[in-house]
């Protein structure tokens, strides 16, 4: 039950749908000019809703809870809205053909009030170096080190303990908690959040056999790319983003990375991509728009994932995908040779079960 507001700071319930990001998304209450406008001072789910808070129906299983919901207001479909007895309810039904997405807007302005509410400037213990470039209106954090050469936008917070390496590059009005690096010449855009522990810029997996010293021994191949990173981007807590060898790894505009995900050096992941936790890339993948990829699925490197490719979780991708689709899949473990044999067998199970089912309708037929 989250109570977020003091109740000198609650909006009325139209002042709330007209302040958050509203825009092409018809919301509107059910007879609101005809009832008491109640004042909204935070949301919760449908049974943990308390009276002065607002809640939402996106899942039709749900609607049996709407008679015991507590909710000063609650949104919904007209559907849902339809299927309602007349006074089994208390609270306000705001109609609204994608509850979901207003319920995460509704999240948001919450959270923006939040923020608005937390210190701002530069804390003194912070380090920031004479030529860094901090516009009016950032924040940073107690002990953050910001490096020669570094541009941060305005808006943007720093929480504690962050590092921005040398001439690296903050977009505005992004958000980096406690303890994210960045090394040096890594690009972020605007309205970033990135989260504890995460770390953009080191450096790839690159070596070159070296056997002047030692039988197996491996040379470093230094890592002189960068990271860019685009606009509205999420990367989760303890997620890695390794900088290119010579260009740049790239993650375009509104991706969302959850935790603990490995994005390899020289990667390119398109806009509007998003990866559930754990998720493995090798270098030099390609992936494109729209894709997602589940929890802890694997893609080898040097692939290219067309366009609205979907991975289940724990797949393991060892080729390229052209074609939009779900794809899963896991193979056992086994030696190599004999992993590759079975494999191509299991890919022609199908066909080979039609042939089978065929050679038995033949053996049963009367001779």
């Amino acid at each position: 039950m989250p109570v977020l507001l003091a109740p000198g700071q609650a909006p009325t319930l139209q002042e709330l749908l007209a302040q958050a990001n509203t825009v092409q998304l018809d919301c509107k209450p059910v007879n609101a000019e005809h009832e008491p406008t109640p004042r909204i001072r935070g949301l919760g789910s449908l049974l943990c809703a308390g009276p002065d808070e607002i809640s939402f129906l996106s899942n039709p299983k749900l609607q049996a809870q709407l008679p015991q919901s507590r909710a000063a207001a609650v949104i919904m479909t007209e559907s849902a809205y339809k299927e309602l007895e007349e006074g089994s309810y208390a609270f306000l039904p705001v109609l609204c053909s994608q509850p979901y997405l207003m319920y995460a807007l509704l999240a948001q302005w919450f959270d923006r009030h939040r923020l608005a509410r937390l210190e701002t400037g530069i804390h003194p213990s912070a380090i920031i170096a004479p030529s860094a470039q901090i516009e009016a209106g950032a924040s940073i954090g107690p002990h953050c080190v910001v490096e020669e050469g570094v541009r941060i936008g305005a808006g943007t917070r720093l929480g504690p303990g962050c590092v921005v390496g040398a001439h690296s590059v903050i977009g505005r009005d992004g958000l980096l908690h406690a303890r994210v690096t960045l090394y040096h010449n890594v690009i972020v855009g605007d309205r970033a959040i990135l989260h504890s522990g995460c770390v953009l810029g080191a450096d790839g997996f690159g070596f070159a056999p070296d056997p002047r010293q030692a039988p197996g021994a491996w040379a470093k191949i230094a890592q002189i790319g960068g990271v860019s990173v685009g606009n509205d981007v999420e990367i989760g807590a303890n997620t890695t983003v390794d900088r290119g060898a010579l260009e740049n790894t790239v993650v375009g505009n509104g991706v969302k990375l959850d935790n603990q995900i490995m994005i390899g050096h020289n990667v390119q992941i398109g806009d509007h991509t998003a990866m559930a936790a754990c998720v493995g890339i090798a270098g030099s993948t390609i992936i494109g728009q729209r894709c997602t990829i589940g929890g802890a699925a694997m893609l080898s490197g040097h692939l290219v994932l067309g366009d609205d490719v979907h991975v289940s979780g724990g797949t393991a991708v060892t080729s390229s995908i052209a074609k939009p689709g779900r794809y899963t899949g896991v193979y056992p473990f086994a030696e190599h040779v004999a992993w590759q044999r079975n494999a191509a067998v299991l890919s022609q199970l199908a066909q080979l079960r039609r042939r089978l089912k065929s050679i038995e309708r033949n053996e049963q037929q009367p001779k």
